[in-house]
């Protein structure tokens, strides 16, 4: 089955096509990093109008890459959402649009759901069950997941999320948006100077909290002006000390509760390479196994949406009989779901 993903949740266009038996073929993303960098984060009616402009020039890109047609397509997915409602209603116009004009099925992928399964994209994807750690700009949750919709929440963020506390800590250390990457950068080059907290260290819980964290980073660098160079590189280094080890003793402590041996390590906040050095470390010591997507994949991208699309599609496919027998239709009408909780998702 091939199917032809589109990814619009917020700053970033993705398209891809997935074809169950043979894999990933191509994909392509466009950011819109630069655009919105110069108002210090996301401009949701800019980053809609440039959905618009990007959607169908992927699009083509993609199916050259692969040397497919439209009328080759399968399925088409898309992500519903969560996200920014602007910038969801434009992928999924088009790809209902498409799915429309093309007479194929279509399905909204839940955007968190893609971010879960994104490893399974990898030469040796990790088995199920397995528990997972999704954090990004707006979530850093711990998922149990038994397979594909079968997710059981095991801790949240109470407050921020952890990319959002990367991204103010750059913020206030005046290194711009967006703010992960740099500060990881600079951490680089700092050292062990100052102490912060480790909020909800020991909650006996699974859950996070991440902006007294940002409150401690505030009062330490106006308790330390002016800033120097190298004053922000240690303060930087011990705010991702601080983020890491949070990480990474909530997840050993989530595969203790679920007495799972297998994690995954999911968005954006996944790519930060203190986070996956320490993972690695605390796994092996566990003889546990952790599974990471490829870098490019840790941020929004089309192929995980694409991925998760087919799977569901598939098992839409292998109950077409019964849904046509029932009289049931394809629905191509346009919703979206700005706020959508993973935890609504049934199996398909």
């Amino acid at each position: 089955m091939l199917v032809l993903g589109f990814e619009s949740s917020c700053d970033e266009t993705g398209v891809a096509l997935y074809d169950t038996h043979q894999g990933l073929l191509a994909h392509a993303l466009h950011s819109q990093v630069t655009m919105h960098a110069e108002f210090g984060g996301v401009v949701p009616e800019l980053a809609s109008r440039d959905h618009i402009q990007r959607a169908l020039p992927l699009t083509e890109a993609v199916l050259k890459q692969a040397k497919k047609t439209l009328s080759e397509i399968d399925g088409i997915a898309y992500t519903q959402g969560p996200g920014l409602a602007g910038a969801l209603l434009v992928g999924t116009s088009i790809a209902q649009s498409l799915a429309f004009a093309l007479n194929v099925p279509s399905v909204g992928v839940h955007h968190l759901e893609g971010h879960l399964l994104a490893p399974l994209l990898e030469e040796n994807p990790p088995q199920f069950p397995f528990v997972a750690l999704l954090v990004s700009g707006g979530h850093s949750q711990l998922m149990r997941v038994d397979g594909i919709g079968l997710y059981q929440l095991l801790g949240d963020t109470l407050d921020d999320a952890a990319g959002e506390a990367f991204d103010k800590t750059a913020k206030l250390l005046g290194l711009g948006y967006p703010g992960g990457p740099a500060l990881a950068k600079l951490a680089s080059k700092g050292s062990a100077q100052f102490t912060l907290p480790r909020p909800m260290l020991t909650s006996r819980d699974l859950n996070f909290s991440f902006s007294g964290l940002k409150t401690a980073v505030l009062n330490l660098t106006n308790n330390n002006q002016p800033l120097t160079d190298a004053t922000k590189a240690d303060i930087a280094w011990e705010f991702q000390e601080a983020v890491t080890e949070i990480l990474m003793e909530k997840s050993m402590a989530a595969l203790r509760e679920t007495g799972l041996d297998n994690l995954v390590v999911s968005g954006g906040v996944g790519a930060n390479s203190r986070l996956r050095e320490r993972l690695n470390a605390a796994t092996k010591r566990r003889l546990c196994t952790v599974s990471y997507p490829r870098l490019e994949f840790c941020t929004d991208n089309g192929a995980m949406i694409a991925f998760a699309g087919a799977m569901r599609l598939s098992a839409m496919r292998l109950n077409a009989d019964q849904l046509e027998s029932n009289g049931e239709q394809q629905d191509y009408s346009v919703s979206v779901k700005p706020r959508w909780d993973l935890a609504e998702l049934q199996a398909p």
